[in-house]
């Protein structure tokens, strides 16, 4: 798709038109944000100093023109006052002209994980213009990665919140996107204060997979003990990690021989917690 638009592009002529007379899409596909806003300011320092190195890419839309690629360069150029900017003016359908706008963020990567899921979902479900496979091929990228990103979109705010923040990695968040909703707090809260890796939240899924099985044969009360179980092995296993993570902290920020005291101290916890794990899941094979 990029060679592509390089060859279409390759003949086209350069025009200066009136930035009164561009209009922002409609199919927009970055927010709003202070950060965007932050690079526009900072984009607009350097063609203060430099000149615009490229032009942007229009479209003629009823009697106006439309970017296609280029909105922080015209937003830059607006807030220095220009009256006029170096423009390629094509002629482009909605799709095209969206697909453009993808390619060319993508390529300069300017475009964190949600907002590249929004726009792939807009372009599979809302606008319908094909499917996860044909997508993929127009922008470069692997059937995977689109379906990736659109599957972000089905996880709650707060953990979207955290990605955005960069406290969650789109590697850990892809794994919580199955798991109940208090399951997801859970394993958010031990992914950040623990820094748990993207093996580590596997293996904690596992054990709550395997927890969760209760045989149709056991009675009402047995069911609700077996859940209190489950989630008391869960959360001991979290609390090894969270020794693991003390302990690694420990040997890191003192001395070996001032370490030694309060990491053997940790070990023994560390030990009884192991073992509190194997009697609660003995308890619960036992129901």
């Amino acid at each position: 798709m990029y060679k592509e638009l390089e060859n279409r592009l390759a003949d086209s002529v350069v025009e200066n038109v009136e930035i009164r007379l561009i209009r922002t899409s409609r199919y927009s596909i970055r927010h709003n944000t202070e950060l965007e806003m932050n690079k526009i300011k900072e984009l607009a320092s350097s063609i203060q100093q430099h000149g615009l190195l490229q032009p942007i890419l229009v479209r003629p839309v009823e009697h106006e023109l439309e970017v296609v690629a280029g909105h922080r360069r015209l937003h830059a150029c607006k807030s220095l006052r220009w009256r006029t900017i170096p423009c390629i003016i094509r002629e482009l359908n909605d799709k095209e002209a969206y697909e453009i706008q993808l390619v060319e963020n993508i390529q300069r990567q300017t475009l964190d994980p949600l907002e590249e899921a929004e726009a792939f979902s807009k372009y599979v479900m809302e606008y319908g213009w094909g499917g996860v496979t044909e997508l993929a091929k127009r922008i470069g990228k692997s059937e995977e990665y689109v379906s990736h990103r659109i599957q972000l979109l089905r996880l709650p705010d707060s953990i979207k919140q955290e990605i955005n923040k960069g406290r969650l990695s789109v590697s850990h968040a892809l794994e919580l996107v199955n798991l109940s909703p208090s399951i997801q707090e859970k394993m958010v809260d031990a992914i950040i204060q623990d820094r748990l890796s993207v093996k580590a939240v596997r293996e904690l899924k596992k054990l709550e997979s395997e927890e969760s099985y209760i045989s149709d044969r056991r009675t009402y009360i047995n069911e609700k003990k077996i859940r209190i179980l489950k989630k008391t092995i869960i959360a001991l296993k979290l609390t090894l990690y969270r020794l693991d993570s003390l302990i690694e902290e420990t040997k890191k920020t003192l001395e070996p021989d001032e370490a030694v005291t309060i990491t053997n101290t940790l070990m023994r916890i560390r030990l009884t917690v192991h073992n509190l794990i194997d009697e609660a899941i003995k308890a619960k094979h036992d129901l």
